[in-house]
């Protein structure tokens, strides 16, 4: 699957909230990432990401394990995406571990996350703060199942984003791995 996604810094929350509201219901969620790489550094080089992720929000937890290629198209910063549920995360972590790979960044996203369908598409859009970088970002993403649909899905995906209240001007393609390793040296 490809995640045909665009992110953009939210002036207003409040009102995006307001709008997203009209949408679907919100489920509020705190993501705990951890990304690993070789120890040569070769994924991060090669712009791919392997990743645990554990949500924890609504009385439940939940974990998975995500791989992502290199982006398929620069300018939303989309990509081929691989993801599936863990039962137990820390095993997990050990098994990377014991094939070679090192956790390289640890951090934590605040979510509020929407699920809705438009034009035909199964659409999240969420509101995302990470304690160590200033703002809030929204993200809306879609899933195809080709390189041939993406063009179409980011139309789509853009669009909604207009919708919402957010001006071409505050897209951006920054990466919260990125943002949170320059706060921190």
């Amino acid at each position: 699957m490809i995640e045909a996604e665009l992110k953009a810094r939210v002036r207003d929350p409040e009102s995006v909230t307001a709008r997203l509201d009209r949408f679907a219901d919100a489920r509020i969620e705190m993501y705990q990432d951890t990304y690993y790489d070789a120890p040569s550094g070769d994924l991060g080089a090669q712009d791919r990401e392997l990743r645990v992720r554990t949500i924890r929000g609504g009385g439940s937890t939940r974990s998975v394990l995500t791989y992502k290629s290199a982006r398929i198209d620069e300018g939303s910063g989309s990509k081929r995406e691989h993801e599936t549920r863990v039962e137990d995360p820390d095993a997990v972590g050990a098994i990377l571990r014991g094939l070679g790979f090192v956790p390289v960044l640890a951090f934590q996203k605040r979510c509020v996350n929407y699920d809705f369908s438009v034009r035909g598409r199964d659409v999240l859009a969420t509101l995302v703060q990470v304690p160590e970088i200033e703002g809030t970002f929204l993200e809306v993403e879609t899933l195809v199942q080709g390189e041939h649909e993406l063009s179409a899905a980011l139309a789509d995906v853009r669009s909604i984003i207009s919708e919402l209240g957010i001006s071409e001007n505050d897209l951006t393609t920054e990466l919260y791995t990125e943002a949170v390793v320059a706060h921190r040296t």
